[in-house]
């Protein structure tokens, strides 16, 4: 899929707006808060069917109005659209492609994306969560399946915590969401080790195109892997220990991985430029994998990066996603080769 046009209206910031989108590469730049990261938005939106930053009702420009519309057309005149209007009752949100209405992007409708923003440089060292978000979000693109276990999962996972802080729920009230967790969980664990030994057998190699340095880099799974069996085994022996808690206390939930730099934690040890590298290396494989597994070239998103690179960086990012199309985002005009340009004013 090449993208052609992304028409936005009562989107964020914008009223009614147009961006022609390059074959190659595509710059919008714009002075903070001028509307740049909507657009990436939007596109991200038609493609997966969600948005990355928050929920339908805050989409709605700030101004009254009360629906949104997304409007992505490709190079073959294939449209998609989204409309969400929050005056209706029911059906809020409609997906139309080519005019057929759908209830949602299923997965052969969805067009992997890889959205690179700024926050995303703090993966070394933030929470837990954004480490889990990265594996998840990554492995919901290639496996459908995967992301239906996550979802039955999470839903499960809520139904519990909210039996463990009534007063007296039982045993026998527990055990169906126990079942489902353990079920769910165990796919999820496993996914989870199977992607790290894939990004693990490739890791060295492209730090290595980037920084130019043969550091030894790992990434560990801090979790075990447990059966079915054994997470339900888990679950039932912990029952008045979560009670105490009120919340569910063992799972893929709980779970971490952490970046082993020369055999030491990379939190503690790598510097704000090997960090850079490494985040990036992360990114190029995330992006060269979704186009082998998925047999569909990634859409690039690039939410004002360019300005926590240096130009070395930048350069090495330019080029290896040249091979995909891009949209880029930033508040300076920047050196890309074949790009159409926006300006934001």
């Amino acid at each position: 899929m090449i993208l052609k046009t992304l028409r936005v209206q009562n989107f964020r910031t914008h009223s009614d707006f147009i961006l022609e989108i390059g074959e190659k590469s595509t710059l919008i730049s714009g002075a903070n808060g001028s509307g740049k990261t909507s657009l990436l938005e939007a596109i991200y939106f038609a493609l997966q069917g969600t948005s990355f930053r928050s929920s339908d009702k805050e989409i709605l420009r700030n101004d009254g109005s009360s629906w949104f519309r997304i409007d992505l057309k490709d190079s073959r005149d294939s449209l998609r659209t989204i409309i969400f209007n929050n005056a209706v009752q029911k059906s809020k949100k409609q997906f139309l492609v080519d005019g057929n209405k759908k209830v949602r992007l299923n997965a052969n409708l969805r067009i992997p994306v890889v959205l690179f923003e700024p926050d995303d440089l703090q993966l070394l060292s933030g929470s837990p969560t954004r480490r889990r978000n990265f594996l998840d979000y990554f492995l919901s693109q290639i496996f459908p399946s995967f992301q239906l276990a996550l979802t039955r999962y999470n839903k499960a996972l809520k139904q519990r915590n909210n039996l463990l802080k009534r007063d007296n729920v039982s045993k026998d009230e527990l055990f169906p969401w126990n079942l489902m967790l353990a079920e769910y969980g165990a796919e999820i664990i496993s996914k989870r080790q199977d992607f790290l030994e894939l990004l693990n057998s490739k890791i060295e190699e492209v730090y290595f195109e980037i920084s130019g340095v043969k550091d030894e880099i790992e990434i560990d799974y801090l979790g075990e892997k447990v059966s079915k069996n054994e997470i339900l085994a888990i679950l039932s022996e912990n029952i008045e220990r979560d009670k105490i808690l009120g919340y569910t206390n063992f799972g893929p939930h709980k779970h971490d991985i952490q970046f082993i730099f020369n055999k030491k934690p990379a939190q503690n040890v790598a510097s704000r430029g090997e960090n850079r590298s490494l985040v990036l290396a992360l990114k190029f494989i995330e992006t060269d994998i979704l186009a082998d597994l998925t047999s569909k070239r990634p859409i690039v998103l690039l939410d004002d990066v360019f300005s926590e690179l240096d130009d070395d960086r930048q350069k090495l990012l330019t080029k290896h996603f040249s091979k995909y199309q891009t949209i880029i985002t930033s508040t300076n005009e920047i050196e890309v080769e074949d790009c159409k340009i926006t300006s934001l004013e």
